[in-house]
Order: structure tokens, then sequence, then C-alpha cells
């Protein structure tokens, strides 16, 4: 099969998905959005469960794409791209620091230090949640959305599970490759609340944002950072 429209089909879906939600997820809906003959999703993808399968297999490869891109950017390189490898080579999500430490600690925006070794980490964090907000807003409403299928489809959920797990594999990497203080549990609570905040930034309720610190993005990278890996006093 034609693998550019197969690519096509695939990031079709995902924005059908995304924007339409579950329900909205047809082969015609595929094609429209394609822009292609009627019946061409089907051929590629038999099954409504194929196009799932699709979707779910096209938002890991975007986010390890935005991942890798960050991680060879202003947000750093280094640390970064071994965290990446690590979630990619676990068929998961993707994340890293980034930039060289710095000596001495400097005030970030809102009044949140930024140690060291820290501003690379911070920095890459908060441009995966920028991502969230903006260009990636449609795979991750669709990936939302694969959630709440994979409740009722046991193969789905195990389909995107080396996905959410690789989250906390790749946050860890990110932690211990700049040499910041976490373990495991800290590595845990930096990926949870990395999560809890997608819903919010997706809905865009500027009074919950303020609440949550999310209106900052670069500040609260900051403080989730020093919660998980308080700054050790001399």
């Amino acid at each position: 099969m034609n693998q550019d429209r197969r690519d096509r089909l695939r990031d079709a879906a995902v924005a059908v998905l995304g924007g339409a939600g579950g329900r909205g997820l047809t082969h015609r809906a595929v094609d429209a959005a394609a822009d292609v003959p009627p019946g061409t999703a089907k051929n590629y993808f038999p099954s409504r469960d194929a196009l799932l399968r699709a979707v779910a297999e096209r938002c890991l490869e975007q986010y390890l794409a935005v991942a890798s891109t960050l991680a060879g950017s202003g947000a750093g390189s280094g640390s970064a791209s071994a965290s990446a490898s690590a979630s990619a080579s676990a068929s998961a999500s993707a994340s890293g620091s980034g930039a060289e430490a710095r000596s001495g600690a400097e005030a970030g925006a809102g009044g949140v230090p930024e140690p060291s070794a820290r501003p690379g980490p911070a920095a890459f964090l908060a441009g995966l949640l920028r991502d969230v907000a903006g260009p990636g807003r449609t795979r991750m409403l669709a990936y939302l959305e694969l959630q709440g299928e994979a409740a009722r489809r046991p193969w789905l959920a195990a389909l995107i599970d080396p996905i959410g797990a690789g989250d906390f594999a790749a946050h860890r990497h990110l932690l211990e490759a700049a040499g910041l203080p976490a373990g495991s549990d800290g590595a845990r609570t930096l990926t949870l609340a990395l999560h809890g905040a997608v819903p919010h930034l997706l809905a865009g309720a500027p009074a919950t944002l303020a609440a949550a610190g999310l209106d900052d993005l670069d500040a609260f990278a900051r403080r989730l950072l020093n919660t998980v890996c308080p700054e050790e006093t001399p």
C-alpha cells in the first residue's frame, strides 16, 4: 500500500477523533478529512478497531517527534536525547532534559528559582506542556478519547499501555540524567502532575489554569521540579 496515503489517512483519523470524539470516528469522516475518494480509509483500515489502532500508533509517533524536536532545540540536547531514545525503545512517549547546567541559582518568572541543574529539564517540560495547549492539542484530545475507548476494549488498553508506562520511565531518566535526586517516587509524582495538567490545558478555563499555576508554564515546570527534587540546604 501507498505509505504516504496511509500516513495521510492516519493523520486524518487523529484529527477526526480529536475533533469529533469517538462517535465521529467513521471511515467516511476520515475519507473526507483526508480528501480522498470514499472507501479509501476502509481499504487501508477495514474496521473501526483498525482505525483506533492507527490513531494510537500515529499519536505515539507524533509525540516522539515532538520530544525529539524539543531535545534538539533550545530546550537542550544531551540528556534530552538520551531520555527520548530510552522512551522510544520502550515504545512510549518520550521526555528528556535540556541545556547544559549553569552555575549558581537564578530567579525565574513567578519568583521560582532555577538551580544550576534544572533549567534544561524545566524548559523541556514546559515545552511539552505548551505543545499540549498548542500544536499538539488535537493529538492529545485524540489520545484522551483513546483512553476512554480503552476502558471498554482490553486490546486497545494493551496497545496504549506502553505509552503511559513509558512516560514514567522517561521522566525518571530525565531526572537522573540531570543529576536531580528524585528516585522512583519523585518520577511518579512528576509524571502524574504532568498527566493531571493535560485536561486543564485542553479545556483552557482561565480561572482553573490560574488556580493550578498553569497560566505560566515555565514557572509551573520549575516549581514542579523544585517540589519533586527539593534543593539540599547546606
